[in-house]
């Protein structure tokens, strides 16, 4: 099978496609002739070498999330699946393969009204986005910021805090383009990526979902209510400064709070539920899958290359090669 794997870590030039034996699924695994694969935020991290510090070495498989047919099933795994199509969640790496492995467990039934390519843009963005809404504890009527909206984390977040009824979604985004997209995605108010927005944009908000981070992250403690929560989800923009809650410490008489999250703190089964209904409200055209590009397998880099670059809104998705 061809995959596209990490030879240096640093620039999307670091990626190379190389010939690797098909995988065979152990116990509890199935394997996976991919159809579409999900080029997510994490995958950028981890290529760039942001996160050597967890163990990624030389010849790491990118991608974490795939859509496509079940071709074989590892011990203990019920054969019914071989044929069907699915969604699957493959961990921190694995997918931009012709041939992925994944636990059974992570296995979602594709609506026949959803694409693969669709599934893999929605899975994991829209668990992120549902349960970070949750973690933030908001409520219907509050006011959410959405920090660096126009990703796939972001466009889901947008959607999700418009259709629970919060009393204001703004977002920032790099361009007035961008921000009339969100605005169709249920985005009531477009500020630029410092914060900065028209008059009658809210001074202060009961939510901040930040999937930026990076040096820029304290300067958005201001912008809490008080007893605001911030929860940073993602960290595009780079790791924030080591004193970063200096600013919310300062404020100290405004109760806010700071926190971070991931996904891989949510049961497996709570994951799977939201999954199949975020997968069955876009089936029947309740949500909107972002799909910037689809790219075949070996345009990986070109992918990565469109990220670091900051052109892409929605996600990218890559397709086997043959």
């Amino acid at each position: 099978m061809l995959a596209v794997v990490v030879e240096e870590f640093g620039s999307p030039d670091g990626l190379a496609v190389v010939d690797l034996p098909d995988p065979s699924p152990g116990g509890g695994q199935v394997s996976i002739a991919t159809e579409a694969i999900g080029v997510g935020g994490v995958d950028a991290l981890i290529r760039s070498g942001a996160l050597g510090d967890y163990g990624f070495a030389s010849g790491h498989i990118l991608g974490s999330e795939v859509a496509g047919t079940v071709t074989a099933v590892g011990e203990g795994v019920d054969t019914a699946w071989v044929g069907r199509r699915v969604w699957a969640f493959t961990g921190t790496g694995g997918g931009y393969a012709e041939q992925a492995l994944s636990s059974a467990a992570t296995l979602i039934p594709l609506p026949d009204a959803l694409s693969a390519a669709d599934a893999v843009t929605l899975g994991t963005s829209g668990i992120v986005a549902h349960f970070a809404l949750r973690h933030a504890h908001f409520a219907r009527g509050e006011s959410v910021l959405v920090r660096g909206a126009a990703g796939g984390i972001g466009v889901m977040a947008v959607q999700f805090a418009a259709r629970a009824g919060a009393r204001a979604v703004a977002v920032t985004t790099s361009s007035a383009e961008r921000g009339d997209r969100l605005r169709a995605l249920g985005a009531t108010h477009v500020l630029d990526r410092s914060g900065r927005g028209p008059a009658d944009a809210p001074a202060g908000y009961d939510v901040i979902i930040d999937i930026v981070a990076g040096p820029d992250l304290p300067a958005f403690f201001s912008r809490l209510e008080p007893n605001g929560r911030m929860v940073a989800v993602g960290a595009m923009g780079g790791w924030p400064p080591a004193d970063f809650g200096k600013e919310m410490v300062a404020a100290f008489q405004k109760s806010m709070s700071f926190a971070t999250f991931s996904a891989d703190t949510v049961p497996m089964p709570e994951r799977q539920a939201v999954t199949a209904e975020i997968f069955a409200d876009a089936a029947r055209g309740e949500l909107k899958s972002i799909v910037h590009e689809i790219l075949s397998l070996d345009q990986a880099a070109q992918a990565h290359q469109r990220m670091d670059d900051g052109e892409v809104f929605g996600r990218i998705v890559l397709t086997p090669t043959r």
